[in-house]
């Protein structure tokens, strides 16, 4: 054989090539959406939300006091401005004396109409209790064995139990909210023994996130968490 004639790459090279070549691109694209893809859909829903207030809200105001009347451009955001201006404002007309007042006057009102009484008194309670600077609602994660022996489930605590419910029970327990995943707003309210829950130390933000994902997202151990300190603090 000649030494200035080509010797062609066998078949497996050329595969084992190829391969190599679209296993880097899969790696590349797969890299590409993890990075762009949280704060592209980041940004979609958080417009999407001034744009819904905006829409509702903005309308409302006076032709006369809209800057988006004076403005080539509509002002991003105007609507959540005043959102959040007007609770301001009612709030502090509600801490008055004649805020106060008018307050009591509606709600007497509200009490005397059937049905309403009771959807309004439930909501006001709920989040009187959620909104609470001194409540512990929805500020533990716990572990707990659910719906049978030997199998766990994540929850969060949302008071200690009360009234009729802890009087017919023979131990001291806990309400416990139980989410569904991937959607957490729904769940299951249990009645649980203080004795049979773990409290948990990772925060209520990583258990939402660990529920919503199915257990994709881990948080990290208080162990992990202690050596990521120690980390930043030699850096530091």
């Amino acid at each position: 054989m000649s030494e200035n004639q080509n010797i062609e790459p066998s078949t497996e090279t050329v595969e084992h090539v190829k391969l190599t070549f679209f296993g880097r691109i899969r790696t590349y694209f797969l890299a590409g959406v993890l990075v762009t893809a949280p704060i592209s859909i980041t940004i979609y829903l958080t417009w999407t939300f001034l744009q819904f207030l905006d829409n509702k809200i903005t309308p409302l105001i006076p032709a006369a006091y809209n800057p988006n009347t004076y403005l080539p451009f509509s002002m991003p955001g105007l609507g959540l401005i005043i959102a959040v201006v007007f609770f301001v404002l009612v709030g502090f007309v509600a801490r008055n004396f004649l805020g106060r007042l008018f307050v009591r006057m509606y709600e007497y009102v509200l009490d005397h109409v059937p049905v309403i009484n009771t959807l309004y008194g439930a909501i006001k309670q709920i989040f009187e209790t959620v909104m609470a600077s001194q409540s512990d609602a929805f500020k533990e994660v716990v572990m707990f064995e659910y719906p049978r022996k030997g199998l766990w489930v994540l929850g969060f605590v949302t008071g200690r139990t009360k009234g009729e419910v802890q009087t017919l029970t023979k131990s001291e327990t806990v309400n416990v909210f139980l989410p569904t995943t991937p959607n957490p707003t729904s769940g299951f309210l249990l009645f649980v023994p203080k004795k049979d829950v773990t409290y948990m130390e990772m925060t209520v933000e990583e258990g939402i996130k660990m529920i919503v994902s199915g257990g994709i997202i881990t948080p990290p151990t208080p162990a992990d968490k202690a050596e990521a300190n120690g980390r930043k603090k030699k850096l530091l």
